[in-house]
């Protein structure tokens, strides 16, 4: 018995000119965002980012999705260092303080205390009206329907962005080999945490 691949249970299709288009047709655009400390702003600073994203959330005339992705901070470049300087080191004690500070590092790696988080806001489109179809029966999407779809989600992106914008946060459209690399670490976390990524072929990078 062929077990089925994991490519059929996703909805992605193709990943083309920093474009998620998914099997439907259908487009996403991501948007990496930065982050603020709201805890340390001021009660009237706090009000002022919470009335303009309200305002933002009313603007939009079509839906959006918030994602915060959490992960294990990736430390082995730092911690190469560390041993490279440990191997180096002619002082003993600095080489015995050097080890003692690299095993404190690894432990607090294994512990998996320290996270980082990334935002990302979803941006979608619909070029085309899907009707209610199996989904054996192909869809037509023609290069135009691509081109003038980008059209119109990047300009939901930009808008997007302008909103974010006036809420103190700065953003940036994802590229093509930022978003393989974003779903690849989605789907190996444990790989992606200790910093591996797999080469990718510039071909593909459209």
């Amino acid at each position: 018995m062929t077990r089925p691949s994991t490519q059929e249970f996703l909805e992605l299709e193709e990943i083309k000119e920093g474009t998620v288009i998914l099997k439907n047709k259908s487009l996403r655009g991501i948007l990496m965002v930065s982050s603020l400390n709201f805890a340390l702003k001021s009660d009237e600073e706090q009000s002022a980012i919470i009335y303009q994203f309200q305002n933002f959330l009313n603007s939009l005339d079509f839906s959006t999705e918030i994602v915060i992705h959490s992960r294990i901070l990736n430390l082995t470049g730092y911690l190469d260092k560390l041993r490279e300087v440990e191997k180096n080191q002619k002082n003993e004690l600095m080489k015995i303080q050097a080890a003692d500070y690299i095993k404190f590092i690894e432990e607090l790696v294994d512990s998996r205390e320290i996270l980082v988080k990334n935002f990302f806001v979803v941006v979608p489109f619909s070029v085309i009206n899907i009707p209610k179809i199996s989904t054996e029966k192909k869809i037509k999407f023609s290069k135009e329907d691509f081109k003038r779809g980008r059209s119109q989600l990047w300009q939901r992106m930009e808008f997007v962005a302008t909103g974010l914008r006036s809420c103190g946060l700065d953003s940036s459209p994802l590229d093509s080999l930022g978003l393989i690399e974003l779903f690849w670490s989605l789907y190996h976390p444990e790989h992606a945490e200790k910093g591996y990524y797999p080469e990718i072929p510039p071909e593909i990078i459209k």
